[in-house]
Formats: C-alpha cells, sequence, structure tokens
C-alpha cells in the first residue's frame, strides 16, 4: 500500500525532481562555482545521479524470484507487482543439481546454504554455485541465494536485471564518496572553514602508553549455605579445568572458562559468587549438586514471582522450586504461558519462562549435561556430547573412556578437596584433554585462539575501560570548566595526564575490540553487545580527535563511552561470541556496520556539546566574555562533529546499500533499521542545512536541534532493535523498558532546559531573531564575537 500511494506516486516523483532544481537554483544564486566549493557541488551533483539511476531502475528493471526443486530445470521466474503476481521466461534455463544446507559443527546453527545450479544457455551448458553473497551473472540475469524448502530439497532464487540502472547508481555512489572526500580535504569546504575559525590551540600533548592490568575481585558475598566451603577448591586446579575445551550451542569450540562464565552471569548475575570465581564454582556444582540445589543461586526480579514463591531476596534455590511432595511448582503456569502467543504474555509470563530456563539450565548441570567435552569423529557433523548425553553413538575404547572419565574425575576432584592432594585430579583432567586432541576434527582446537580467549575472558577490558573513562572523563571535565577563567600550570598539566591516560584506555578498549575479533573470526559488530561496545569506542575517538582544540569535548566523549559501556555491561546484554548468520558472512559488514555507528559517535558528542551550551546559556555568567567565547568554540566544534556524523551516517548507509544489491539484488527493503537510518540522515541533514534559512537560525537553535536530533539515534540503535521486528533486529526485551524510562525522563529534563535556556538567550540577544549565522558569517574565518 506504501509503495502504490507514496513511494512510486507522481507526486513522489515530483518532489524528487523539486529537490533537484531546488540544489541547482542555489547553487546560481550563491555562485558556488566561481567560489569552487567543489566537493560540495560533487556531493549533491553525485545525489542527483544516484536519483537518476533508481528512476532507470524502476522503470527498466526485471525483478522477482524462481523456485527450483533438486532435479528440475525451469526458465521461469515471478515477478510480484501491487498484490498480483506475473510469470516471465528466462532467456536460458537453471536445473537445480544440489541443495546443501551447511550448519555449524554440533548445532543446528546454519553456517551456509548453497544451490548447485547447471545453467543451459544458447551457445553453452556450465555448472554454477549460488550461496549467500555469492551471485550468478547469466546474460545481464543476477541469481541470489533467498530461501530454500523445509525439506532441504528446493531452492528458491532472486532475479534481479538492472544492467544500466546498476551502472548509474554505482557511478552516482562513487562520486558521493568523492564528494565527502573533498569536504575534509577542500580548501574552501564547510569543514575546512570551521577549523580555520577555531582560535584555541593547545601544546601537542605527548602519548604515553600505559599498559594497565588489574584483577578486581569481589569481596566474598555472604549467604553461603554451610557445607559447601567444605569442598574448597584449589584456584590453580579449576584454572586448569577452565582451559578444557568444550563444544558452545552455536558449534563454537570454547574453553570451558568461558561457558562458566556464561552459565554463572546467567544464574547468578555477577562474575563470582562468594569467594568463589566461575570455574571454582562450576567444579563444585558438579562434585556437591545436592549442596547447591539449596544454595539461593538463581536471580529472580519479578516482585509477584518473588511472593508467589516466599522468598525472602532476590535470589531462590532450585529447591524452592518444589513442593514438599517434589512437584515442581512451575509447570502449571508455565504451561500455560506457552498456550500463548508471544505477543500475548505479559511481563510476568516472560520472567516465568526465564526461571523456568534457568531450572532446566541447573538441571541439565546436575545430570553432567550441556558439558559438551568429548568429540565424536566419526559423525560428518561433527558434535560433541556431554557425560550425560546418551553415549551409544561411541564404540570400542571410546565408548568406555568417555562413559567413566567423567565420573573417574569428578570423583578424584571431590577427594583432592578433602586432603588437599590434587596431582590426581590433575592427571585425570589431562587424559581428557589428550582424548580430545586425538578425537576433534583437525583445527578445532586451535590452542592460541583459547589462550586468547582465556585472556579476554581474564582481562576483563570494557568493564575496566569504562571505569576509567567515567573517571578520568569526570576529572577532565572539571579541569576544563576550571581553565576557562584562570590560568595555571597545575591545570595544564593535570589536563595533559588525564589526557594521556584517556589515551592509554582508549588503546586498551581497542585492543579489546582486536581480540575479541580475532576470537569470533568476524568483525564484532554481529550483535547489540558488541555493537555498544564499538559505539563506546567511536565515541572516545570521536572526542580524542578535537583533544588539541577543547578539552571538554574530550571529556564530554570520554564520560559518554564510558555511559555507553555501562549500558552494553547491563544483564540484558548478552556478551556471548556467536557465528556469524550466512547473510552477515560479507566483506561488506565490516564497511557498513563500522561507518555507519562510527557517526553514532560523532552525532552522541554534537548532543553532549548541545546540551553543555544550553547549561552555559541558562547557569554561565552572561557578563563573563570568556564563558561566551567558549559557547562559540564549542558550537563550532558542534558544528564539525554533526557534519562529520552526518558524513558516516550517509556513507555507511550507501555501503549498506550495496550490501544489499551484491548480496540479494535490491538497494533498499524498507526495513524498520533502513527506513530509520534514512529518517536521521534526513533530521541530521536539516540541523547542518538550516544555517541556509538566516531568518530561522540562530545559536540556541542550532543548539537545541543538535540535542534533539540525537532521539532519531536511539530511535534508530535502540528502538528498531527492541520494539520493532525486522532483519535488523536483535530480539525484543523487556529488561529494556527501564533504558527508555531514563531516556524520557532525559528528554523531559532536556525539554526544560531549552525552554530555560531560550530565556536567558533572548535576554543576552535581543535581536537573534534577526542573525544570520550566530556562530560565524557565512564568509568568515573568524568567530563572530560581536554577536556573541
Amino acid at each position: 500500500m506504501a509503495r502504490r500511494l507514496v513511494y512510486f506516486s507522481p507526486v513522489f516523483f515530483l518532489l524528487q525532481l523539486l529537490l533537484i532544481l531546488n540544489f541547482i537554483f542555489i547553487v546560481l544564486k550563491n555562485k558556488y562555482l566561481k567560489q569552487g566549493k567543489w566537493g560540495m557541488l560533487l556531493l549533491h551533483g553525485a545525489l542527483t545521479i544516484i536519483l537518476a539511476g533508481a528512476l532507470i531502475t524502476h522503470l527498466f528493471s526485471e525483478e522477482g524470484y524462481i523456485h527450483i526443486r533438486e532435479g528440475e530445470k525451469s526458465d521461469r521466474f515471478h515477478v510480484q507487482s501491487f498484490g498480483t503476481t506475473i510469470v516471465k521466461t528466462l532467456p536460458f534455463s537453471l536445473e537445480l543439481l544440489d541443495f546443501t544446507l551447511h550448519r555449524y559443527p554440533g548445532s543446528g546453527s546454519p553456517s551456509s546454504y548453497e544451490s548447485e545450479l547447471r545453467v543451459y544457455t544458447r551457445e553453452k551448458v556450465f555448472d554454477a554455485l549460488v550461496y549467500m553473497n555469492h551471485t550468478l551473472d547469466v546474460d545481464g540475469y543476477r541469481f541470489f541465494q533467498a530461501s530454500f524448502d523445509k525439506d532441504e530439497k528446493g531452492t528458491v532464487l532472486s532475479v534481479n536485471k538492472d544492467v544500466c540502472g546498476r551502472s548509474v547508481t554505482y557511478a552516482g555512489y562513487l562520486l558521493l564518496f568523492a564528494g565527502f572526500i573533498l569536504c575534509f580535504t577542500g580548501k574552501n569546504s564547510r569543514l575546512r572553514v570551521l577549523f580555520r575559525m577555531l582560535k584555541k590551540t593547545t601544546v601537542t600533548i605527548i602519548f604515553v602508553l600505559c599498559i594497565f592490568r588489574m584483577h578486581v575481585y569481589a569481596s566474598g558475598q555472604p549467604g553461603l549455605i554451610p557445607g559447601i566451603e567444605n569442598f574448597p577448591v584449589d584456584r590453580e586446579h579449576a584454572k586448569a579445568f577452565g582451559t578444557l575445551a568444550l563444544q558452545s550451542s552455536y558449534g563454537r569450540i570454547v574453553p570451558v572458562n568461558t561457558f562458566s562464565s556464561e552459565i554463572l552471569r546467567k544464574l547468578y548475575h555477577s562474575d563470582r559468587i562468594g569467594a568463589m570465581d566461575a570455574d571454582q564454582f562450576l567444579l563444585s556444582l558438579l562434585i556437591v549438586p545436592e549442596l547447591w540445589s539449596e544454595q539461593p543461586l538463581i536471580h529472580v526480579t519479578n516482585k509477584e514471582l518473588i511472593h508467589s514463591l516466599n522468598l525472602s531476596g532476590k535470589k531462590c534455590a532450585y529447591a524452592d522450586l518444589f513442593d514438599a511432595n517434589g512437584n515442581y511448582k512451575l509447570e502449571g503456569s508455565v504451561n500455560q504461558v506457552y498456550g500463548k502467543t508471544p505477543t500475548e504474555r505479559s511481563k510476568l509470563d516472560k520472567d516465568l519462562l526465564k526461571l523456568d530456563e534457568k531450572a532446566n539450565i541447573l538441571l541439565q548441570l546436575f545430570d553432567l549435561q550441556l558439558l559438551h567435552l568429548f568429540p565424536d569423529a566419526g559423525h560428518p557433523d561433527h558434535p560433541w556430547y556431554s557425560p550425560g548425553d546418551d553415549l551409544s553413538v561411541f564404540s570400542g575404547m571410546d565408548s568406555v573412556f568417555v562413559s567413566r572419565i567423567m565420573g573417574w574425575y569428578l570423583m578424584e576432584v571431590r577427594k583432592a578437596t578433602q586432603t588437599g592432594e590434587w596431582q590426581r585430579a590433575d592427571e585425570v583432567l589431562e587424559m581428557i584433554s589428550t582424548y580430545q586432541s586425538a578425537k576433534c576434527r583437525p583445527g578445532d582446537i586451535d590452542n592460541k585462539k583459547i589462550q586468547a580467549e582465556l585472556k579476554y575472558n581474564r582481562m576483563n577490558i570494557f568493564s575496566l575501560s569504562k571505569r576509567f573513562y567515567l573517571m578520568s572523563g569526570v576529572f577532565l571535565l572539571v579541569l576544563g570548566c576550571l581553565s576557562w577563567n584562570r590560568k595555571s600550570r597545575y591545570l595544564l598539566v593535570g589536563k595533559w595526564l588525564l589526557s594521556a591516560i584517556i589515551i592509554a584506555c582508549f588503546l586498551f578498549h581497542t585492543y579489546g575490540i582486536c581480540l575479541r575479533w580475532y576470537i569470533g573470526e568476524h568483525a564484532p559488530f554481529s550483535n547489540s553487545y558488541e555493537t555498544m561496545v564499538y559505539v563506546g569506542w567511536a565515541t572516545v575517538l570521536a572526542g580524542l580527535l578535537f583533544i588539541s582544540r577543547s578539552t571538554v569535548t574530550l571529556a564530554l566523549a570520554t564520560l559518554f563511552g564510558g555511559v555507553i559501556l555501562f549500558v552494553s555491561g547491563l544483564n540484558w546484554m548478552d556478551p556471548q561470541i556467536t557465528p556469524l548468520v550466512p547473510v552477515l558472512k560479507s566483506p561488506w559488514l565490516m564497511f557498513h556496520v563500522a561507518v555507519i555507528v562510527a557517526a553514532y559517535g560523532f552525532m552522541g558528542i554534537s548532543f553532549l556539546i548541545g546540551a553543555t551550551n544550553l547549561g552555559i546559556m541558562t547557569f554561565g555568567n552572561k557578563k563573563n566574555i570568556t564563558v561566551l567565547q567558549r559557547i562559540g568554540e564549542l558550537s563550532i566544534i558542534n558544528e564539525i562533529s554533526l557534519l562529520t556524523g552526518l558524513i558516516l551516517m550517509t556513507t555507511g548507509t550507501f555501503l549498506g546499500a550495496i550490501w544489499a544489491n551484491e548480496s540479494w539484488g535490491r538497494y533498499w527493503g524498507w526495513d524498520p533499521k533502513e527506513t530509520w537510518a534514512l529518517v536521521t540522515i534526513v533530521v541530521y541533514a536539516v540541523a547542518t542545512h538550516l544555517r541556509m534559512a538566516k531568518r530561522y537560525y540562530n545559536l540556541w537553535i542550532f543548539n537545541v536541534l543538535s540535542v534533539f536530533a540525537f532521539a532519531s539515534v536511539l530511535m534508530t540503535f535502540f528502538g528498531v532493535n527492541y520494539f520493532l521486528s525486522g532483519m535488523h533486529s536483535y530480539g525484543s526485551n523487556s529488561n529494556v523498558n527501564a533504558i527508555f524510562v531514563y531516556l524520557y525522563v532525559a528528554g523531559g529534563l532536556l525539554l526544560l532546559l531549552s525552554v530555560v535556556s531560550y530565556r536567558s538567550y533572548k535576554t543576552l540577544h535581543p535581536a537573534s531573531g534577526k542573525s544570520v549565522d550566530p556562530v560565524v558569517s557565512p564568509d568568515s574565518s573568524t568567530i563572530n564575537h560581536n554577536h556573541i
């Protein structure tokens, strides 16, 4: 309906034509050709070419799908147009020889799906392979792997023919990227002019690399029931147990330490329990399950569940979930919830299912399941089995070994907790490790990656970075504000020292991202947790780019980076390293996500600077010329950050369009994430271009726009992921609602600040409504201090 009534309507086409004509008239009116604004001209000219390519695609391209079963041949594809299906004929035929769905080892998750085709043209017959992100081109037609039949005996391929439109559009993309480069490098570009306006310079900081290694241990938490401490697990042996290889539920080979950490966070919402680390906890649970079933271990947040289970706090023991007769208290309620559709389930229903999931995890651990330690060398999918699984798939000596070794090992561990002699337990653990190395598929156990993952788990990089960012950001902000009114050697030294700490922390943060990239074997931008970590990194990077220009900007960026890492560490974020789904196995993933998320960092800085300026307008000393000059300088930095964010956001979106066209034959699908990315571009385009509407533009309006434009970023990142459905959604989560409550409160406070600051601004600038450009005059290279 939207395509027919809006996007394909003549009025919408007319609007795009008027945009082009408007740009041409502005160029002529302002004589941009004579001024040498080549970056701006090339950039907007490229957008015109892209629109022309879109029109050619709309008028002359063919797009549809073809469904073929194994052994069948077809030369017809189906085109859907406004609710009707049209059958068209190809100038050649396709035969599906075989369809194959590859899964990650030991997992049901798809790794790749591919169609082996035989192509019959008039000139020749040849075989071809089509899979996700790998297309087939024949006589101008492109075929993309789109879907498959449930029985895995048929394939669905997208079909697209758009040679002319694609050529024009890609030429527009190339010119667009060239225009963006000129916007940064061109002598007369707006960005270069803004950089020249910044009069304040500081001494270049000598970067000192400080290497921080901190082991933060929580103090022993009270509440462990008597008896567990009578079976103390040696820390060194638990560490060796944590290095053992294990196949995760996603099919990835991980150290046991990763599994134990995920289990403890899942159940207890902490990295430690009492004086035990995750590996000690897991071993203790395996040797004395009868004691741990009485331990308040399961984290419960729902007050109704706490009341119904008669709990004294937010922790529940496994035994609390059973009545005196051994009946599972949640069984009836859980069955009722599963009888509802997902949209009908209340928050209580969802929390009940989470509690049931945690109970099932504990039950499986008590039964020695979930510990996939033993590889089956004879199975084509290379699954690994737990000691509590059906081990009849093993035969001969392997069967004897896997059925007995775990019981023997746990017996030796339990003995060692009483005698203090761990040598025998160490020997049995080494036997398990030797068996894994001998029976696994070559390359499954990469000792370098196992050690890297253990280091990653141990260093807790992003949590440490969060603490340093928050502390150093607060102190640097205080010093930056103090230095506005006084010059002191001690203040200067303090700013240098804090800046060096921030740089060192940023490098530490970068090391953590690279380490996660190495472990996961893909760019760490594939889920909400990884993206938040990267957004925090990009925000601090954006602040460091202004390190010699504005201390306050760096401080605000560092603080914001710390807040983002704080959000990423909340319990509703899943820090697991997971394999990529097939559609994400593309080199375009790294470029598209890296660029578009980096834009969020610059937009976040603009938000903070805008809010800071509104605060200064409201509470600052109006008679202090230094404070007023700082508003002007911060506003210039704000505009630089806005323009940089807009350029990166637009570049990333168009890179995503290229990825989509190369992967499944279309640039745009009106997925909610795509739509809101476009909305964000439009919002920030308005914020950066409104200065040309001189009558309606002033310093207050500019900073207010930079603040409230960030709402579109929040909707693009959080709102789409958790409230809407689509290809880019990371899945809904009821716990995220608390974050939005804080955002709504913050929005209300910012709205109040905007109103109050406007009254102060009108008092300070009685002629503000007639301002040409409050930050600078259009053709000036200095701050307009007279107006300020």
